[in-house]
């Protein structure tokens, strides 16, 4: 079993492995820091030297008039610079030697782009679907709206920035807390979903109603499809409650199934991610209004222990009542997950229970974790429920 780093921004060996990553077609192009500015960072900051020079940086074009759709209207994915970079010297540097000389370190590097992270391929993938978007409905804000959150101070923003640019990602929206907590601003955002490393923000955002998870970063990584995101749920404590979860913790196997069977016409309650895969739904159906059913660049999976003749047809029936499908369910019935997702190979995959999430990354799968449930009272080593 691969080993979890305690901090999740770490891999989770001691390598670190960069993603291959698609070249701009931009050129290149220089900056150049303003004198006042210097004076601040001497006089403030410490700064003895000035940034080294730009190697590499890409400027971004916007062509075609692209617009910013309204929070209220796009699918909102806040995304940790923890998660969508990989930060793991710097955050050594605030560690053990303290803010401030984590900020003259971030400055004096702010023309190097980070490595890309855990969740930079499910953002890619997020703006590839916009793209296909825009070219059927040019004027519809109803979008994937991508906003990087992070605690730093403002001064790293421009690390940020200039890493942004450098893989040519499409993110203008920024919250740079300088430390405090991010969920307020999450709401004001109508934040659909929130990946974070911090799994303590990730159960605040989760106590406020969003939608939200751990990410971490395997060893191996599958590669992924760049044209069609790919969205894998587990189902009970993810898409649904954990009610027969909870049944099963306290009474067993075969009480469960007893339990499925006499409540299968009796809707589950919705669980912490039911609004995303909602909101991904209500985007696919904008392509199958083109005729683009058998085209659509969202693919959608249940990926659930349950056992389909035992318990699935319940799950199954709740989600047609809420209106809402997944293009594949795959009842395993107890069997390891980890397979499964190998041959998905979704940009990202959610799961309540850490023996989930470790097992898919041992097979190379970006894994999430959604700390939700009666399955966060257990010890995430033991053995995986059959029931689940």
């Amino acid at each position: 079993m691969v080993k979890m780093s305690l901090d999740p921004v770490q891999v989770m060996s001691a390598q670190v492995k960069e993603l291959k990553v698609a070249p701009s077609p931009n050129g290149d192009a220089r900056g150049s820091w303003e004198e006042k500015e210097k004076e601040f960072q001497q006089d403030h900051l410490g700064l003895t030297s000035k940034p080294k020079p730009v190697t590499g940086r890409r400027a971004r074009k916007v062509e075609g008039g692209v617009f910013f759709p309204k929070p209220e209207n796009a699918v909102t994915i806040a995304v940790s610079s923890r998660v969508l970079f990989r930060t793991e010297r710097e955050q050594k540097v605030f560690e053990q030697q303290g803010v401030e000389e984590y900020l003259r370190y971030q400055i004096e590097h702010e023309n190097e782009p980070f490595a890309p992270g855990p969740a930079f391929p499910l953002v890619k993938a997020l703006e590839a679907v916009n793209a296909r978007l825009r070219e059927l409905y040019p004027q519809s804000e109803e979008l994937f709206d991508i906003v990087l959150v992070t605690y730093n101070h403002a001064h790293v923003g421009i690390r940020l920035i200039n890493t942004i640019n450098h893989h040519n990602l499409f993110i203008e929206r920024f919250c740079m807390t300088g430390g405090s907590s991010p969920i307020g601003y999450l709401k004001a955002w109508h934040t659909d979903l929130y990946l974070s490393a911090d799994a303590d923000k990730v159960r605040e955002a989760l106590a406020e109603g969003i939608a939200a998870a751990t990410m971490f970063m395997p060893e191996k990584q599958t590669e992924v499809s760049e044209s069609q995101l790919r969205v894998a749920f587990d189902g009970d404590a993810v898409l649904f409650s954990d009610e027969s979860e909870r049944i099963f913790k306290a009474h067993g196997l075969d009480k469960f199934f007893e339990h499925e069977r006499e409540n299968e016409d009796t809707l589950l309650d919705h669980g912490p991610l039911k609004g995303f895969l909602e909101a991904l739904g209500k985007l696919q159906k904008k392509f199958y209004a083109k005729g683009q059913r058998l085209d659509c660049p969202i693919r959608t999976y249940l990926v659930t222990a349950r056992s389909a003749a035992s318990s699935g047809i319940r799950a199954l029936k709740t989600l047609r009542a809420w209106g809402l499908e997944v293009d594949e369910a795959l009842f395993l019935a107890g069997a390891p997950k980890g397979p499964m997702l190998e041959k998905i190979r979704p940009h990202i995959y959610f799961d309540d229970q850490m023996f989930h999430v470790e097992g898919a990354a041992e097979m190379g799968t970006i894994a999430a974790h959604v700390p939700y449930g009666i399955a966060q009272k257990h010890n995430t080593k033991q053995r995986a429920s059959l029931g689940k």
